[in-house]
């Protein structure tokens, strides 16, 4: 098999803010596997929060060539061959949605339907960019009639977090909220804010304190909602530990490194009683798709990664009733996007 990658550059529909950064535009590497006539693609979306960035996706995938071997089919092997070389869980990812689209086109079926799963999953929710108070409100309240939940990113480390939630619940007052506040406050602040966000009627608070700090287990206790971990939860390994701190795990395929691992997370967090949600970085449709075909293995679905792009360059998933739904075509179901291999 031949592997060829390369960077795209994608800009933003509006400014995106999150705790911890702003961004107006977002860079992920692509990556094709070549076999037989056949090339399937998957997308890396490397973050610097876990120390990786799109050069070194690339200089990863530059060195996977020997690993793929000859055969598109053994996965168990070719995922042996790449774990010899730690981290790089982006680059993982996009040669195990390429692997999954290059064997959906040589069968001839959708990735959903190769895993044996449903087609359809729960409805994503809109991130709602953290701004001000009404800010927030007029983006919740021009985003309700397309989605049928909103994901609000909080963590402003100026006393207002609960301000935005109550603006965009009096904004919004029916539709479903869950919050993030990527690791942005205090064990104190945490235990005094999930009261009111309980209050508020919010459906779920992700990652409230850094990933790793001790207060985690007694945050858990005492919170009268549920507690999701994201920065906490990366592969496999990491499931039984987030059952001490969280309710709820994130799982996003450029953390796991892939299809793969994230299936096995989902199940190992199904028999720990947690609840899951399916998460995404910003990433164009190529990355939504490959999450797309195992959503439905989830409670909660956060995949609007390609919906915050001012334009996509990966076409093919379909968003309708507030659903991202992959295509019932092979492998992964997107139309190849530019700058690909000559």
């Amino acid at each position: 098999m031949q592997i060829h990658a390369w960077e795209q550059s994608m800009m933003l529909a509006n400014t995106f803010r999150i705790a911890r950064e702003t961004r107006d535009d977002a860079q992920t590497v692509v990556c094709a596997i070549e076999h037989g006539g056949v090339t399937g693609y998957g997308e890396a979306a490397p973050i610097e929060r876990y120390l990786e960035t799109t050069a070194s996706a690339l200089a990863f995938l530059a060195e996977s060539g020997p690993d793929l071997g000859t055969d598109p089919f053994a996965l168990e092997e070719i995922e042996r061959r790449l774990a010899q070389r730690p981290g790089a869980h982006a680059a993982k990812a996009a040669i195990d949605c390429a692997l999954h689209d290059l064997q959906g086109k040589l069968l001839g079926v959708p990735v959903w339907k190769l895993l044996g799963l449903p087609r359809v999953g729960p409805p994503t929710s809109w991130t709602v960019s953290l701004d001000t108070p009404d800010a927030m409100a007029a983006n919740a309240a021009g985003a309700a009639a397309r989605f049928r939940r909103l994901k609000l990113k909080i963590g402003g480390r100026d006393g207002l977090d609960i301000d935005r939630v109550q603006a965009v619940r009096d904004a919004c007052p029916a539709i479903p909220l869950q919050v993030d506040v990527n690791e942005y406050w205090s064990l104190e602040e945490a235990l005094e804010n999930v009261q009111h966000l309980a209050r508020l009627g919010v459906a779920y608070c992700e990652q409230p304190l850094p990933a790793g700090d001790p207060g985690g287990p007694r945050l858990k206790a005492a919170a009268p909602l549920p507690i999701y971990v994201d920065e906490d939860c990366h592969t496999l390994a990491d499931i039984r530990a987030c059952a001490e701190r969280g309710h709820g795990v994130t799982i996003k395929l450029a953390k796991s490194g892939g299809l793969r691992e994230a299936l096995r997370m989902v199940h190992a967090a199904r028999a720990l009683d947690l609840g899951t949600m399916l998460g995404c970085m910003v990433e164009s449709g190529l990355g939504i798709a490959a999450g797309a075909q195992i959503s439905s293995l989830f409670d909660h679905v956060d995949l609007d990664g390609n919906l915050l792009l001012a334009s996509d360059p990966w076409p093919g998933v379909a968003f309708g009733d507030g659903v991202q739904v992959p295509a019932d075509a092979p492998g992964l179901g997107v139309t190849a996007g530019p700058g690909g291999p000559a």
